[in-house]
């Protein structure tokens, strides 16, 4: 088809593009062994800013765009997906391996919830190809950051974690206000009362810097993920499996969800980013507290090592020519 004629060029764009290519650097000095490291307090800096100006960048955006029925409709279907996700996803966990509830269901979180940096790096491949997409795809990133979480809670909540749930009033405060959700929202809120005057300020900031930023957050993603990986447990054929499938059958379902209620092409685009993305920033510091007999080498071997990978190299370009064929 004409669509997927373009996906091998788009593809090779998106894996030549100078953040993707950092990723690799990063991944091929962890697997040789390399002495590069990113010190820990910079690469949450580096966090922390690239939430800022996604946060802050969205603000200005919906703003300007005003408030709309697909804004409402992007962020309804956010929070369903979010929430539904891991439900289906522990039950597909439990046919395909052997993992214990806590780990299965702790690694179902991961994949309800959102990666901020996929979402990153899926706006600026739209950005460069030129399609355009709401700002207030930014609060929807926001929104899906928790659902997932509490879902994990419910699916965990039978007598083998019962510790976990009577840590629940610390574990809420540790769901709302970890510092991911509170940036990304506190800086979408931000933008959308300055908007373009507030833009104006920092646009230098929250623009030119921002491209050098997150390569050298991908570089040291890269080292992690394969640090990570070579240090993990034996994963099987089935979790690895899962880990690439889900994603792009999460993808096609909230791309298909997006066409019925009317969303434009790089909104569903940016869905399925969305949907297809696994968390390795909030559900991990949430599933640590709650659930801390699962097995945090599998759920993050897998969402950051396996999944994070795909999506960066692969999934990004797959979910936008997916949302073309289906949009129309």
């Amino acid at each position: 088809m004409e669509i997927f004629d373009n996906l091998g060029a788009a593809a090779a764009a998106n894996l030549l593009a100078p953040a993707v290519l950092f990723f690799a650097l990063g991944a091929i000095a962890g697997w040789l062994k390399s002495d590069l490291t990113i010190p820990d307090q910079v690469a949450k800096t580096l966090a922390l800013y690239l939430m800022l100006c996604i946060g802050f960048k969205g603000g200005v955006e919906a703003r300007v765009a005003g408030l709309s029925m697909q804004m409402l409709s992007a962020g309804g279907l956010g929070l369903i997906l979010s929430f539904a996700a891991p439900f289906a996803a522990y039950g597909v966990l439990k046919l395909a391996s052997k993992l214990d509830r806590a780990t299965a269901a702790a690694t179902a979180a991961h994949y309800g919830s959102v990666s901020v940096v996929t979402f990153a790096a899926g706006s600026e491949y739209l950005r460069i190809i030129g399609v355009e997409f709401g700002g207030y795809m930014t609060a929807v990133l926001a929104l899906m950051e928790t659902p997932a979480i509490v879902a994990a809670l419910i699916i965990a909540g039978g007598r083998a974690q019962s510790d976990a749930i009577r840590v629940k009033p610390h574990l809420w405060r540790e769901v709302l206000l970890n510092g991911a959700a509170v940036l990304l929202i506190g800086s979408f809120v931000i933008g959308l009362l300055t908007g373009e005057r507030g833009l104006t300020r920092l646009e230098t900031f929250v623009g030119p810097f921002f491209q050098g930023a997150l390569c050298l957050f991908l570089l040291d993603m890269g080292l992690v993920a394969s640090r990570r990986m070579a240090a993990a447990p034996q994963l099987n054929l089935g979790l690895v499996g899962f880990a690439i499938i889900w994603p792009v059958l999460s993808a096609v379902l909230a791309i298909l969800a997006s066409r019925a209620l009317g969303l434009s092409l790089g909104d569903a685009s940016l869905m399925a980013v969305l949907a297809a993305s696994a968390s390795y920033i909030a559900a991990p510091a949430a599933m640590r507290m709650a659930l801390p007999q699962a097995d945090a080498g599998v759920y993050l071997s897998l969402s950051l090592g396996v999944t994070f990978p795909f999506n960066l190299l692969i999934g990004i370009p797959l979910y936008h020519a997916l949302a073309r064929l289906i949009l129309g």
